[in-house]
């Protein structure tokens, strides 16, 4: 238990590097949140097909972990945003996820330059399945595969 403890806790290091961080308000709608500033910036998007979105991204250091590798977490969080994204409507609200299933297969460290590729599987009244793939784009390595089921309840425009 005391490993595990030790584990978890941040170093001075990490401790210090958060609480300089500094972010004014959030003023929803008018700018990007800290979430979004954080955990998404950085995501290219390069082409966008009927039912596929085709995204580039560049390990950022701040989304590594203690080894140096892209978080688990992250790549988590990569695979529920291309995944909603390539499902997405303008105009209509976000749907929202169901379940996510997540192969991690290999992994990447920083500076690492990956490609994200996001697929609709099928859609059925308001439930839609996605695949997002995470390759590295100079090795071709398979990174991680997600699987992806969302759901919106969307008023007829009828």
């Amino acid at each position: 238990m005391d490993k595990a403890k030790a584990f978890l806790e941040p170093t001075q290091v990490e401790s210090d590097r958060v609480s300089s961080l500094a972010f004014p308000p959030h003023r929803f709608g008018a700018e990007f949140s800290f979430y979004q500033y954080y955990a998404l910036r950085g995501i290219r998007v390069d082409r966008v097909e009927p039912g596929q979105v085709f995204c580039s991204f560049k390990v950022p250091p701040r989304l590594t972990d203690r080894e140096g590798k892209l978080a688990s977490g992250a790549i988590a969080n990569l695979v529920d945003e291309v995944g909603g994204a390539v499902i997405y409507v303008e105009g209509l609200p976000m749907n929202v996820s169901v379940d996510m299933s997540i192969s991690f297969l290999s992994s990447a460290k920083a500076d690492d330059e990956l490609e994200i590729v996001g697929r609709v599987l099928g859609q059925k009244g308001g439930y839609s399945g996605t695949s997002v793939l995470l390759k590295n784009k100079t090795t071709g390595e398979l990174i991680a595969e997600g699987r992806h089921s969302l759901f919106g309840k969307h008023a007829s425009k009828i």
